[in-house]
């Protein structure tokens, strides 16, 4: 007999890496044969502009999430109910509340993780008291072994189940050499300060000014932080605007397209909420060298000097390094790009993450 699971999970809108992985998680065959799976979108917030703002439409509609959630509870009797928590924060009351009620009406609950940061208000009092009760007899899956200090005040490690990210193979052309005559940076995220977008414009700033050639393909939406203007302001600013070019959303094909033609992937995040960026696999996958930082679970990612290179956060002139490293040696690109592929291959492709998951929600007692 099937379990009966109820998964209350972020799906875009908007676009972020916890709601691609719940998208992957509705859509996946493994998942919805292996299991009597039923699905309620956690989301309030339509567009990345919209996330950690009140508004009241957010506030109707939670209510509206509430009450589904009360219905579908007495209708199904789920076996498990699996929920994508935030961290911290108003959206951290917002998923406080919900597994509240989950608990009251006896559900056994699997909180799986997609961000960080219990560890940075664990000392405040109102904090400390809800995490204790948000915690009690809840199970917990983290994308990395690293992530667990985050939670460890409150939680056991037996109860306590990793599972990194996947994301399903595309059917690229895999390039061994580079075909351009001007090697080409890649920069793919949603544009926030965190993200590391400035301290790569400031690197290159850097690069340029020692005489290194190079094209720079920025992509991302736009967010209240960082929009079109402000980028563009930020690159002619520095003198780049021949060198910078920002593409703005790219998905599916076109998305590959930039993947594809990219020399490295640079992605130098200091993002608190930073666990397991989906874009480095997918970066991964197009045989790229990735240079990044060791925020959260990135280091089971990346493994400095073998897929790609670690740098400082915050840090452009260490980030200006590892780039020049990488643009003055051709054969390193191409050896730490293969890597990056098998690496890929070996740990996290989509029916790994599945096979994993199915698992996990069919041991939770």
């Amino acid at each position: 007999m099937k379990y009966t699971i109820l998964l209350i999970l972020h799906m875009p809108p908007p676009v972020h890496g916890a709601a691609m992985v719940g998208q992957y998680i509705y859509d996946s065959e493994l998942i919805n044969s292996e299991c009597d799976c039923h699905y309620i979108n956690l989301a309030t917030a339509l567009g990345l502009e919209d996330i950690g703002k009140f508004k009241l439409k957010k506030v109707l509609s939670f209510w509206n999430l509430l009450k589904r959630i009360h219905h579908s509870i007495k209708e199904l009797k789920p076996d498990v109910v699996y929920i994508t928590p935030n961290a911290k924060g108003a959206p951290f009351y917002k998923d406080f509340i919900v597994v509240m009620l989950l608990k009251r009406m006896g559900c056994k609950v699997v909180a799986h993780y997609h961000n960080k940061g219990v560890s940075s208000r664990q000392e405040n009092l109102l904090d400390n008291l809800l995490y204790r009760h948000f915690f009690r007899n809840l199970k917990v899956i983290l994308l990395s072994e690293r992530l667990y200090p985050d939670i460890q005040k409150y939680v056991k490690r037996e109860n306590v189940y990793v599972c990194p990210n996947g994301i399903p193979e595309r059917s690229t052309e895999r390039k061994r050499e580079s075909q351009n005559k001007i090697p080409h940076i890649l920069f793919l995220s949603n544009l926030l300060i965190e993200k590391g977008a400035l301290v790569l414009l400031d690197a290159l700033r850097i690069l340029k000014e020692k005489g290194f050639s190079f094209i720079c393909d920025m992509v991302g939406g736009e967010t209240a932080e960082i929009d079109a203007k402000c980028l563009n302001d930020e690159i002619r600013g520095r003198g780049l605007q021949t060198v910078v070019l920002y593409h703005g959303k790219r998905y599916g094909a076109e998305k590959d397209i930039l993947l594809k033609d990219a020399d490295m992937f640079v992605f130098p995040t200091f993002y608190n909420n930073e666990c397991f960026p989906l874009v480095l696999l997918e970066a991964m996958q197009h045989c790229l060298p990735i240079i990044t930082t060791n925020e959260g679970g990135i280091p089971d990612i990346v493994k400095d000097g073998e897929n790609g290179l670690n740098c400082d956060k915050k840090n452009s002139e260490d980030l200006a390094n590892a780039i020049e490293k990488l643009l003055k040696d051709n054969s390193l690109c191409r050896r730490m790009g293969q890597n990056a592929y098998q690496r890929y291959r070996d740990y996290f492709t989509l029916q790994s993450f599945e096979k994993k998951l199915v698992h996990i929600l069919q041991s939770v007692d």
